[in-house]
Order: structure tokens, then C-alpha cells, then sequence
């Protein structure tokens, strides 16, 4: 047993002055004279030995009283196994879990009251000179300030309801990095502890901490989510026709059944359907729209799911373009096959340069260059097109068979891509297609047994030293190129064995021909992500963006304004937007009154999953760590807090057993009475 305040104890010294008391008996006694002492007939005396004992009895009550009183005021307890020293002053860490699931409700209300309230008595029982933290799943930078009790308390009351979400392990580490000096560690995880917050992963920590976690009595609740999105449509173009595909996942042990799913864009309804999805499990439907104008559309996914409704919407956005521009830059001798490929669809707005003036300035304006039939590619177009392709840049080579292929192998190798080896001039026809590459998905209605490939007459074979970034597209016999892809640095390099020319072949001329020049324009074209999970995705990407030296960007949404941190590199701009985005919505990058683009944000799906940690569960995360787990159902927080730092505290019994002392000497002194009985005569 030790003592908590072990300076009271020279009061024990008190003792004595019920001994001196006993030891030295003050009391004057009377003489009374009697006339004649026959009239007394009887007296009745106690008997010396009784006298004795009621007197040692009230002594020794006494001495208990004056010693437990003088205890209670030493704070005894008995120690606890934690490693705690009681001279030190505590630094403690409360994270209270303030994330969408928080919402739900049991027998105490909604959880994050009771995780208040709890976080509240954690408080109160530590002494006043403690210093605490709070933290939530915001991360903000006031939570990395100590606080005192009162403004502890008063910081829990104002927690509200977040759209972040946080790992158990990030939490943990943050609680750590608040701990400086020698004072004593103690941090308490206030959670439902869903099994997207708890993890499987087992948890480290840095020793040294205390560690309690206080798991809140959470029902499992039925629910369903719209999981993800994604467009099917590489380019958006006015008025036509597109599809998105939407995913429902089903969290719950029962089967969902007939739930209703709508597509809004621009706030118009433009589809609606229902799904059934099995428990636990995804479901996928395709839904179409159209008659969409040139511009950013707004989009939103719903569906109708109580009693959690936070991920019953996805926003998305994207940029219907009135074209595409495509450049090609032609050599002497070259038909006007892609021109008049190109120039058929008035989506895509072509330029066409002579190889001998080209203008390197525009290239980054183009989303896809096509080097037609060059005579002589120069080295300066070389460091051109290798910048191009690292800043996202797509570019198709169909040779020229005549030129040199010395010069030709200089070019390739540098931008990245195989010499020429030798010119074959026999006639051959292309044995293989790659029919499972994305390029060519949705090409052919039906796959006749025999294709009618295309024909070559001459071609070039290249050096291949590495297949590590090739995908060949169509091949010829012997497994020989002749349309390759090739990903080099950030973009895109598609490389022909032959040129257009009708001496080479009649690949121009092939129905294949125009499918895959087609797909490989649209999949040149740079969108920006459809959507972002708020505080979770703190960087937006977009096409470089031209900035004045006094000039910034604007994130903008109804009240709210931010000014992003901007990186421009590798034909890219990044806003960095740190955690600032909190709220699911849509946001606008504004330059001066201009909008450049529009951003849509979601919440994190994590919080989706309404299933929890078992006690079980978390003794497994925690197998190597010393941790305590308090149920609130069955342990009294704040006395297993106490009992926890502390230990357990005697002192209150000690005020009850002086009390039962002092209790137990007035009932002997009114029991027996000292006063001797005389009868008269």
C-alpha cells in the first residue's frame, strides 16, 4: 500500500492525546456527608474489572478514529500493475471518434454524446494540474495543443460530426507525437471501432503510453452505398450519346432488394433504374444519357437507403468539348489518308505542318501528333516530341521506307523507342491482332474464324531490346512487329513497320485502319479525375494552366473559398488543397472570374461498412502491446480510469471505518453507563 499524500502521517502524533487522557484522570472529586449512614440500605457497585475494560474500549475506539481519519487524508491505495509515478504530473491524449457512424444510436443516444460524455469523465478524473489533448478524426492543428481541464471540457462540448475518416494506427501515432518530457503517458481512444477504422493490421506503438480503448456499444445496421462510378465514353462529345457504369455495394447480411437508382446531370434527371444486390455483396448497372452542350457537367449518382444516408449520392464531373485538335506533320511524298480520316468528323479539328516548318511552340496544344512519312526527322523534333510525350503527350510514326534508316534509328532510340534494324521488301500479311487490348474493344459486332488482315509489302523490322513498356497491337509472322505501343515517360508512342504509302501495303486502306486511329485519338485526350474523396485526396490534377506573375487560382464553392498551392510539371498542373476540402460537392477552379474546371468531392466510403470489432478483435491488434479495454456497459469509466492510474484508493474506506468508530464509542458510552445504582431504604 503506498500513499498519495504520505506527509499527513507525522498527524498520527495525535494518538496520544486520547492515551494521555486515559493515562492521567482529571476528574475533582466531591465529598458528600451523610448524618447518619443507616438510611443507606443498599448500594449497588460495579465491579472494578468492568470499569477497566469500558474504559480501555473507548481508548482503543478513539485511537482507530484519530489513526483512519489521518489516513484518509494520506490518499492510501493499492497500486495497480501499470507503471505509473504518482509525484509526476499526466499528459493525457483522448481521441474521440467523431466520424459518420457516430451518428448511430443505442440505448444512450447517439454514440458521439456518449462518447462525450465519457470523454468528460476521463477528465474529471484526473487532478487539475493534469494537462490534456483532444483529438478527432479533423487532425486540425488546434489539437496539438495542451489544455488544461476546463478548456478540455469545454473543447469536447463543441465536437461535431466530420466527413474524415482515420485509421486506428494513424490515430495512435498522432496521440504519441504530442507526448514530450517525462511526465506520465496516458491516451484513451474513444471509438465503435468499426472494423474500416480498426483495420487488420497489427498496431504499434512507442512504448512507454498507457493505453486505453473504450469500445462503444454500436448495432449493426443495414446499409448500401454507391460504391464508384466510371465513364465508358473516352471523349464527351455535344449531343451523342454515352454510358457510365454504376456500382451499389450492399454492407449488410440480408439482400437489398428493388432499390432506386437515379442519374441527375446539370439537376436533370437523365436515367433511372433498380437494382437488387445479395448481402455483402456488389452489384453494376450501365445507364445512359445524352443531349449534353459543350462544357463541365454536373453529375449525381442516388439512390433512396435509410437509416445511413451519407453515401447515398456520388457527385461526378467531366468536360463535353467541341473538338479535339490533332496535329499531323507530313513528310514530301504522303497521301491524304489522314487528312481525310480526320477531317471527316467534325468533332476533330486537324492541323497539318510540313515536315520542314514545324512549329515546336503549339505541339503542347495537340492532343495527339502524327509524324506521317517524315524524309529526314531532324534531332531537334526529337527532344521536342520527348518532351511532348513526358508531359502526357501521344504521338503515331508511320515511317518513311525510303529514307535513311540511319537517320531514322538516331530519331527513334531518342525518344525511347527501338532503331531500325533492316528494310524486308517481300510481301507478307499480318498473322495476329491484339483483339483484347482496350483499343479495340467495342470495334468488331462479331469475330469472323478467319480476319481479313492487312497487307504488307515492305516494312522495317526494329531492334527490340526490352518488351517491358511494348504492347503490340498487330503483329506480322515470326511474331514480328508491326503496330506497337510503347509507353514512354508519361504519354503514349504508337509505332508503325510501315508507312502509308500504297507501295507499303494497303493498311491505309483497311476497314482496321480507321477504328484504331479513331481510338487512339480519343484515348489521347486528358481528363481530369471524375471525382475526389474529401480529406482524403488533397491533390487535384488538370491540364498545365497558364499563370501571370500576380496571378493565382481559386478553389470556389458556396461559401467557401480557398487559393491552392500550384505544381506545374510534366504538361501537368497539381493544386495542392492539404485538408481543407471537408464537405462532398461540387467546387470550381476559378482563374480571375474564369472557371477552368469543376471538381466533384464524395465522402469517404470507409465509413459505409456498419460492422465492428469484436473485444476479441481488438486483443489480437493489440497482441504485443499493453492495452486495457473498457466496455462502458459493465466498467464505471471514471473509477477505472482512477483505479488504472491510481490504483485503488482506500481512502473513502477510511473515512467510513472512522466514522463506524466514533459511532461504536457514542453507543458504549450510552450503553454502559458509569453512574452507580443506590436504592433507598
Amino acid at each position: 500500500m503506498n500513499f498519495l499524500y504520505p506527509g499527513f502521517l507525522f498527524a498520527l502524533l495525535t494518538v496520544a492525546i486520547p492515551v494521555i487522557i486515559h493515562l492521567f484522570n482529571f476528574r475533582k472529586f466531591k465529598k458528600v456527608y451523610f448524618s447518619n449512614v443507616a438510611f443507606l440500605h443498599e448500594v449497588k457497585e460495579r465491579h472494578s474489572s468492568r470499569e477497566r475494560l469500558k474504559n480501555l474500549l473507548i481508548l482503543l475506539f478513539r485511537i482507530l478514529t484519530l489513526i483512519f481519519l489521518v489516513l484518509a487524508f494520506c490518499r492510501p491505495y493499492v497500486p495497480s500493475g501499470q507503471k505509473v509515478d504518482q509525484n509526476k504530473s499526466n499528459t493525457v491524449s483522448i481521441y474521440l471518434d467523431n466520424s459518420y457512424s457516430m451518428e448511430a444510436v443505442n440505448k444512450e443516444g447517439s454514440l458521439l454524446d456518449e462518447a462525450k460524455r465519457k470523454a468528460k469523465e476521463i477528465v474529471k478524473a484526473y487532478e487539475p494540474n493534469d494537462r490534456f489533448q483532444l483529438l478527432t478524426n479533423d487532425f486540425e492543428g488546434r489539437h496539438q495543443r495542451l489544455l488544461n481541464a476546463e478548456e478540455m471540457l469545454q473543447a469536447i462540448v463543441e465536437i461535431r460530426i466530420s466527413a474524415a475518416s482515420r485509421q486506428l494506427q494513424q490515430v495512435i501515432n498522432r496521440q504519441e507525437s504530442v507526448f514530450t518530457g517525462t511526465n506520465n503517458r496516458f491516451s484513451y481512444i474513444i471509438s465503435d471501432f468499426q472494423l474500416g477504422f480498426s483495420g487488420e493490421v497489427p498496431i504499434k506503438t512507442s512504448g512507454g503510453t498507457n493505453t486505453s480503448l473504450i469500445k462503444l456499444n454500436a448495432n449493426e445496421l443495414p446499409n448500401v452505398a454507391v460504391d464508384s462510378i466510371w465513364l465508358l465514353s473516352p471523349v464527351h462529345q455535344p449531343r451523342a450519346t454515352e454510358k457510365l457504369v454504376v456500382q451499389l455495394r450492399n454492407y449488410s447480411d440480408e439482400e437489398a432488394t428493388n432499390i432506386p437508382l437515379k442519374l441527375f446531370i446539370n439537376q436533370q434527371q437523365k436515367a433511372i433504374s433498380s437494382l437488387t444486390i445479395p448481402a455483402g455483396k456488389t452489384q453494376r448497372d450501365t445507364l445512359s444519357y445524352s443531349g449534353l452542350a459543350v462544357g463541365w457537367q454536373q453529375g449525381v449518382v442516388s439512390i433512396k437507403d435509410f437509416p445511413l444516408t451519407f453515401d447515398d449520392e456520388l457527385n461526378f464531373s467531366f468536360q463535353v468539348n467541341a473538338n479535339q485538335r490533332a496535329l499531323s506533320i507530313n513528310g514530301p511524298q504522303t497521301g491524304n489518308y489522314i487528312s481525310a480520316l480526320f477531317r471527316a468528323d467534325p468533332y476533330f479539328s486537324l492541323t497539318e505542318m510540313p515536315e520542314s516548318n514545324i512549329n515546336y511552340s503549339a505541339l503542347s496544344s495537340f492532343s495527339v501528333v502524327i509524324l506521317n512519312g517524315l524524309g529526314n526527322p531532324s534531332s531537334g523534333l526529337a527532344q521536342e516530341l520527348k518532351s511532348y510525350l513526358n508531359n502526357g503527350g501521344t504521338i503515331v510514326i508511320f515511317p518513311a521506307l525510303g529514307a535513311d534508316r540511319s537517320s531514322y534509328s538516331k530519331f527513334l532510340t531518342a525518344i525511347q523507342l527501338p532503331a531500325v534494324k533492316t528494310l524486308v521488301e517481300t510481301p507478307t500479311k499480318v498473322s495476329s491482332i491484339e483483339l483484347k487490348h482496350p483499343l479495340f474493344k467495342e470495334v468488331f459486332e462479331s469475330l469472323p474464324q478467319q480476319l481479313d488482315l492487312p497487307q504488307v509489302n515492305q516494312y522495317f523490322t526494329y531492334e527490340e531490346r526490352s518488351s517491358s513498356n511494348k504492347e503490340n497491337l498487330l503483329q506480322l509472322p515470326a511474331n514480328s512487329l508491326f503496330f506497337a505501343r510503347y509507353q514512354v515517360g508519361n504519354g503514349v508512342a504508337y509505332l508503325s513497320a510501315t508507312g502509308l504509302d500504297e507501295r507499303n501495303g494497303n493498311f491505309a486502306k483497311h476497314p482496321v485502319f480507321v477504328p484504331l486511329m479513331y481510338k487512339i485519338a480519343f484515348s489521347s485526350a486528358k481528363d481530369q479525375p471524375i471525382y475526389y474523396t474529401a480529406l482524403k485526396d488533397n491533390v487535384l490534377e488538370s491540364q498545365s494552366i497558364n499563370l501571370g506573375a500576380n496571378q493565382s487560382l481559386k478553389l470556389v464553392a458556396d461559401g467557401f473559398e480557398i487559393i491552392p498551392e500550384v505544381s506545374q510539371r510534366n504538361g501537368k498542373a497539381r493544386l495542392y488543397v492539404a485538408d481543407q476540402v471537408k464537405k462532398a460537392g461540387f467546387y470550381a477552379v476559378k482563374k480571375g472570374d474564369s472557371v477552368l474546371s469543376v471538381v466533384a468531392f464524395n465522402d469517404n466510403r470507409k465509413e459505409s461498412n456498419m460492422h465492428y470489432s469484436s473485444t476479441d478483435d481488438l486483443r489480437k491488434l493489440f497482441s504485443r502491446e499493453q492495452v486495457t479495454i473498457l466496455d462502458p456497459r459493465k466498467d464505471h469509466v471514471a473509477n477505472a480510469v482512477s483505479a488504472k492510474n491510481k490504483g485503488t484508493e482506500l481512502w473513502k474506506l477510511c473515512l467510513i471505518l472512522a466514522l463506524v468508530f466514533i459511532a461504536t464509542e457514542i453507543l458504549l458510552v450510552r450503553l454502559m453507563p458509569n453512574k452507580i445504582s443506590i436504592k433507598a431504604s
